[in-house]
């Protein structure tokens, strides 16, 4: 991508070199296992962590709200290597994106587009969705309005996932985003409402479809920033993106996990339907075709 020399959101919050201090819910081992097993699942997702923390039986009861305290200080963590730094800096810039090009949209709608904050941290973080590990990956917490990045999660996307690029990794900050714009447009909350009156299965289809419209949203990002002069997107980067939204599909990760393809358990969506979402928001740039709630997906 073409992104050095482009504005950087002012939206970031540098949380790299301090450790979390909330008094989230201390897990065992076996927990902590099923943890980090159900988080390949929600990497890329932006969905609500406290939805991780159901999963596992455990409440937020007894989490602390950002800045809170629980116990004696701790020492802060190392700083960040030249590399992250850059990382920083490049997120920061998609971030400026996402600002003016969903700014732009909401104003040819008649709305004033409210930007989410960044945060930026390592090992764990202290949200208003409980303090939540790395292992969840990065995440969109509906009651702050806030995007959480482990930059480490780049190499797992990389490494892990076979998702390797700077378009890949920019993928994973639009479709936090997405989940911003939902959040903001009520979406959020509704499908929050009518998930906790349908049975599971019905409720995780739900959670497919909210899932692939903000597929669909960070494609339409992705259909601006290559509208500028000149584009943003260099030969390859369209590729990397759709890498990377087939490398998270429900499918993929369960055959990955050796289990078998379960598609009443999914909550993300196939890597064909994720896939074909990002594709509709790159192809038309209009939000209006990302309507994944009603007819087939």
């Amino acid at each position: 991508m073409r992104w050095q020399g482009q504005r950087r959101s002012s939206n970031v919050e540098d949380r790299r070199r301090t450790r979390a201090r909330g008094g989230g819910a201390k897990l065992g081992g076996g927990a902590a296992l099923i943890v980090m097993v159900i988080a390949i699942g929600m990497a890329l997702t932006g969905r609500d962590p406290s939805a991780l923390l159901e999963a596992t039986g455990v409440g937020q009861g007894g989490t602390q709200p950002a800045g809170g305290q629980a116990g004696g200080s701790a020492a802060p963590l190392p700083p960040p290597s030249a590399e992250e730094d850059e990382q920083a800096e490049f997120v920061a810039v998609i971030l400026g994106t996402t600002e003016e090009i969903w700014r732009n949209i909401f104003r040819d709608l008649g709305r004033a587009y409210e930007e989410p904050r960044l945060v930026l941290f390592r090992e764990a973080v202290d949200s208003a969705c409980g303090m939540q590990s790395s292992a969840v990956g990065p995440f969109y917490c509906p009651a702050d309005k806030q995007v959480y990045i482990d930059l480490s999660f780049f190499e797992q996307l990389d490494r892990r996932f076979g998702a390797p690029g700077d378009f890949a990794q920019a993928y994973v900050v639009a479709h936090e985003v997405g989940h911003h714009v939902q959040t903001l447009l009520g979406v959020s909350a509704r499908v929050h409402a009518e998930r906790r009156q349908l049975p599971e299965v019905e409720a995780n289809r739900l959670t497919v479809r909210q899932e692939l419209q903000a597929d669909c949203y960070s494609g339409v990002w992705a259909y601006h920033v290559n509208q500028r002069q000149p584009p943003m997107l260099e030969a390859g980067d369209l590729e990397e993106g759709l890498r990377a939204a087939a490398a998270i599909g429900d499918d993929t990760l369960q055959r990955r996990a050796g289990g078998r393809v379960s598609p009443e358990s999914w909550t993300h969506g196939s890597s064909e339907q994720r896939v074909r979402w990002f594709r509709e928001g790159f192809a038309t740039g209009d939000m209006l075709r990302c309507d994944t709630f009603n007819g087939p997906i």
